[in-house]
């Protein structure tokens, strides 16, 4: 009977508890109902303000978000105080803090590509279908997210790229502008007119297809090879790399064609080869006599 009477008493106080802290029960979920209409009118107030510029709409979601969950922690905790006033701000922030800081610690590497992405997001240069090359990969931007970056390689493999690794190495963006300089190396002979020569190619590059033949053709004499001549080459065409294959073999066919008119050779490789003056010869006759000699001899000469 002692246990039921405890048990009772219990109970009966816990409801009493329950009945003094209604009110404040009562102004937490106002205050949560509160926080989730504030936080959803964030949400759109954020949308139509960001809808405007040119900022991606990965970092556009990505915004509303944590704005909305800034709201609600904020509406949490004072929802906490109200309904446990032994909870103060201040406690919950010592909490949140030593829990970020064991999280930040666990998940280096995940928040390491988050902040990553959100500053990849925010550069305006490398945007989507752009070709890049970062170290040892290279390809098409195909989507940006906040942990990894997807790549198409031109053989139609995709690549996942960490959003760090992009953000700590250097990346070339080959497609930054719709045209960018090619080059190529020419050989001629030696016995060759180099100005002929280099205003034979000029005409060739100026004249073949896919070349933009309103900006500079540089030919320029570079080394003497081992069996001719070498000119480097270089003039404008499309930036993507199949505009590039197409350009370059549009330039090699041109120049191939303008040097074989204008008699002008390409050269072989060529390799000159020097003798030494040979060893004198014994007369024929002294050099059978000699095998004769040996091929007489006994087995049982030597002992």
């Amino acid at each position: 009977m002692n246990l039921i009477n405890i048990l009772g008493d219990r109970l009966r106080e816990m409801l009493a508890d329950f009945i003094r802290i209604t009110p404040q029960l009562a102004i937490g979920l106002l205050v949560l109902l509160v926080t989730w209409v504030a936080a959803k009118f964030a949400r759109r107030i954020a949308d139509r303000l960001l809808g405007r510029t040119h900022v991606r709409g990965t970092l556009v979601n990505l915004a509303e978000t944590l704005v909305n969950v800034l709201i609600w922690l904020i509406g949490m905790m004072i929802a906490s105080s109200i309904v446990l006033p032994g909870v103060t701000p201040a406690n919950l922030l010592a909490v949140l803090g030593l829990g970020s800081v064991a999280v930040g610690f666990a998940f280096k590497d995940i928040f390491e590509n988050f902040l990553a992405g959100v500053l990849i997001m925010l550069r305006r240069k490398m945007r989507i279908g752009d070709m890049i090359e970062c170290q040892d990969v290279e390809g098409k931007v195909e989507h940006i997210t906040l942990r990894d970056t997807h790549l198409r390689h031109l053989s139609n493999e995709l690549v996942l790229v960490p959003n760090a690794y992009l953000f700590k190495n250097p990346v070339k963006i080959l497609t930054d502008d719709s045209k960018r300089r090619h080059q190529v190396e020419v050989g001629v002979s030696y016995d060759a007119d180099l100005d002929e020569a280099a205003a034979i190619i000029e005409a060739a590059v100026r004249s073949a297809q896919w070349v933009d033949a309103e900006r500079r053709i540089d030919v320029f004499a570079r080394e003497f090879g081992d069996s001719a001549i070498t000119f480097l080459v270089r003039w404008w065409a499309g930036s993507k790399p199949y505009e590039a294959h197409r350009s370059r073999d549009a330039v090699v066919r041109s120049i191939k064609r303008a040097l074989d008119e204008g008699g002008v050779e390409i050269p072989f490789p060529n390799r000159t080869l020097t003798f030494k003056e040979p060893l004198p010869l014994r007369p024929t006759k002294e050099r059978l006599a000699d095998r004769a000699a040996a091929s007489s001899g006994s087995p049982d000469d030597g002992q």
